[in-house]
């Protein structure tokens, strides 16, 4: 049979395997001819295609591992035009896509070689979409395969599964609406040896439940790691030779040479310190190497050495001596204090702050019209609750220059947004926008836990009716052979040096948001079992100091927040609000100062800092959309028009009724306009309605209420 070969002569590979009821595929030599290495992955009806370019030069002035990694959403993959008016290409990733980049790079990013200063682009592009199932996860087994053709010195292959729960049991590859009514969302990633990512977003779960979908998900992901490795062995890929670029141990001997006596226990010191102590060394030790060594000194070179000396220190200081180097014990945590009730024109606000790390959150309260509209490849629909972090290079006493969010901002502020969604008002007893901005003031480890924590107070301040505080705390992980030592609340410095960061959030029944990444290869999923206990008892610590602040929502929304009323109307009876051309709406929006939205389902909610408003607004729609009622005295409605035989008056918008000449009054009237005109107000009684709808008034029958 003859081979199946592309235009370059290469025979086009493809491996195949069953995963979750579908066949996994991974195609190469067929697409990409010019890249380092491309894959196509294909699942379900889902096709990715993976490229990577590893450049043939190393850059050894880099100080950074110059890796990138993104996912690419194509609207025409999910068969959509993109709903914007006057952009209709792809042009700014998604806040979602972002996120997605994100979460592939983070498993792959510590699975490269300290000192490799090749830079390395990998880039996902979903080029169709099976709805049945995110693509997320089918992009991350793409672009490992693909790190792993490329004969780079990349140590997987990774994979990722995101998991939920149907029926009591985990699975995989649930559909979004499946995911949505799960307990839990959950993705993880990792290799043959452990779990190299967790992240999940969870409605108040259990920690041993947790554990159970992370050890399943370990486990039912190995025949996509093995569907990898028998890619790469049917490739025939070959390493590529590669130099890494890592500092003179000379110069490291040289200054652990000058900083013996100097740290240790001099500089095991509460924040800010210790920061301090640590600053005057390093310009001291600069200064007597520049005027030892003179022309031929590298400051770049020592300064590595240098973090490199007190990164070790760290840890021996944990491991031999079981002091962190604030002087902590492994579970304690920094100084709390907190607020709230800070800015005076704010709808709810709240200052938190642990140790060095503060945060500043403003909540603001607005009309479900003001959700953030979503349009990508996976989602459209509205976003009602939405947290924005921004932390500038004066937070971590740095000059930078200001601009729009990164991925870390990007992902950080989801994260603590995640974790109050589960606890947030549904719209039914909530109907508001709310926007949730945390400014960190003071970095010095775990700001994303601090910005959640932060809103949560402010929520409360704000008078949003959560159903219950959320609070959050960062664990960190120091591998001593095969002991782990857990430390809850790390800063910076623990987190530099440490092998691990884990941020949990929750409530006092569960977890409702997470978030792990390894800095070295694999994690034993028992140590993320020991590291969730132990993060329990510390979000407790915090939760306990956050209710003395404010132990619940206040009763009422700011007065200087809108006031929203929610209706419920028959949804056939929307056409009627809105009138010809938008004419009724608009008059009564006009008229009562009032934003005024309604849904499909015929939710209507009316907005605005006026409560009267509000009730003249609500009663002008009830009576758009209320009905005739046999029985019912209407007062005070106008007459219509005047005939010989009676007069019709107006009971309700667009809808009139006749009152005969007998039933004007109980005297004898030769004419009706004798008694009535057009204009005048009258009080009627609905009689009947007969079989062709028309109503049947009385003016003397009102009269006997």
């Amino acid at each position: 049979m003859a081979q199946n070969i592309n235009n370059m002569g290469k025979e086009i590979i493809s491996v195949s395997t069953e995963f979750f009821g579908r066949t996994l595929s991974l195609e190469i030599n067929k697409v990409g001819f010019r890249t380092t290495a491309s894959v196509m992955a294909k699942y379900g009806d889902t096709v990715v295609l993976a490229s990577v370019m590893v450049s043939p030069e190393s850059i050894p002035s880099m100080d950074y591992f110059p890796l990138s990694i993104d996912y690419e959403e194509k609207m025409y993959a999910s068969g959509k035009i993109s709903g914007s008016r006057f952009i209709k290409r792809e042009g700014k990733p998604s806040d979602e896509a972002v996120l997605i980049g994100r979460l592939i790079d983070r498993p792959i990013r510590p699975l490269w070689p300290k000192g490799y200063r090749h830079e390395v682009q990998g880039v996902a592009t979903v080029l169709s979409m099976d709805p049945d199932f995110r693509p997320d996860m089918v992009a991350m087994i793409a672009l490992s395969s693909a790190f792993m053709l490329s004969g780079a010195p990349f140590d997987g292959p990774v994979a990722g599964l995101r998991v939920s729960q149907k029926d009591g049991k985990w699975t995989a590859f649930d559909k979004p609406s499946e995911i949505e009514n799960s307990s839990i969302d959950l993705v993880v990633a990792g290799t043959e040896k452990g779990v190299m990512m967790v992240e999940a977003g969870a409605n108040e779960v259990s920690e041993s439940d947790i554990v159970s979908a992370i050890d399943f998900a370990l486990s039912a992901m190995q025949p996509a790691i093995q569907l990898q490795k028998e890619l790469v062995k049917k490739a025939g890929t070959k390493a590529k030779d590669f130099q890494l670029v890592g500092i003179d141990e000379k110069i490291v001997d040289k200054v652990d040479k000058w900083l013996d006596g100097k740290i240790g226990h001099n500089i095991r010191k509460p924040y800010p310190e210790r920061n301090l102590l640590i600053q005057e060394l390093r310009e001291k030790m600069i200064e007597e190497f520049a005027l030892e060594i003179g022309e031929e000194f590298d400051k770049t070179q020592y300064l590595e050495a240098f973090d490199k000396v007190i990164h070790k220190d760290v840890r021996n200081g944990i491991v031999k001596d079981g002091v962190r180097p604030d002087g902590r014990q492994f579970d304690e945590i920094r100084p709390l204090s907190s607020e709230v009730s800070i800015l005076p024109r704010t709808h709810g606000s709240s200052l938190f702050t642990r140790g060095l790390t503060q945060a500043l959150n403003i909540v603001t309260l607005a009309p479900l019209s003001f959700s953030q509209i979503l349009d990508t490849m996976e989602k459209e629909g509205t976003r009602r609750y939405f947290h924005h972090y921004n932390a500038p290079g004066y937070t971590v006493g740095e000059v930078k220059r200001l601009g729009s969010p990164g991925r870390r901002e990007i992902g950080h502020g989801y994260l603590a947004e995640r974790a109050l969604l589960p606890v947030l008002p549904s719209e039914e007893e909530f109907p508001y926008a709310i926007r949730s901005v945390t400014e960190i003031m003071s970095q010095n480890g775990s700001t994303s836990m601090a910005a959640t924590c932060s809103s949560c107070l402010a929520l409360m301040d704000a008078g949003v009716p959560i159903k219950a505080p959320v609070s959050g705390v960062a664990m960190g992980l120091i591998l001593d052979g095969d002991n782990p030592i857990i430390l809850t609340d790390i800063a910076d410095a623990e987190d530099f040096a440490g092998d691990m960061d884990f941020k949990v959030t929750g409530t006092t029944k569960g977890v409702t948001a997470l978030q792990m990444d390894m800095k070295v290869p694999g994690l034993p999923v028992e140590v993320l079992k020991l590291a969730l206990e132990k993060a329990k008892k510390g979000r407790f610590v915090i939760l306990n100091h956050m209710l003395k602040t404010i132990d619940k929502p206040k009763d009422d929304i700011s007065p200087l927040a809108p006031r929203v009323e929610s209706i419920k109307i028959n949804p056939d009876k929307i056409r009627e609000i809105i009138g010809k051309g938008g004419e009724t709406i608009q008059k009564i929006t006009a008229e009562t100062g009032t934003i005024i939205d309604i849904k499909d389902d015929g939710t209507v909610t009316i907005a605005s800092p006026d409560n009267e408003r509000i009730m003249a607004a609500k009663h002008w729609i009830e009576s758009i959309v209320a009905e005739p009622e046999v029985g019912k005295i209407y007062e005070d409605v106008p007459v219509v028009s005047v005939l010989d035989f009676g007069a019709f008056v107006q009971i309700l918008p667009g809808k009139d009724g006749l009152v005969h000449v007998s039933e004007i009054s109980d005297e004898r009237i030769a004419k009706p306009s004798d008694v009535l005109k057009e204009g005048d107000k009258v009080t009627v009684k609905l009689l009947a309605i007969d079989d062709k709808g028309r109503l049947q008034l009385s003016i003397k029958a009102a009269k006997k209420k």
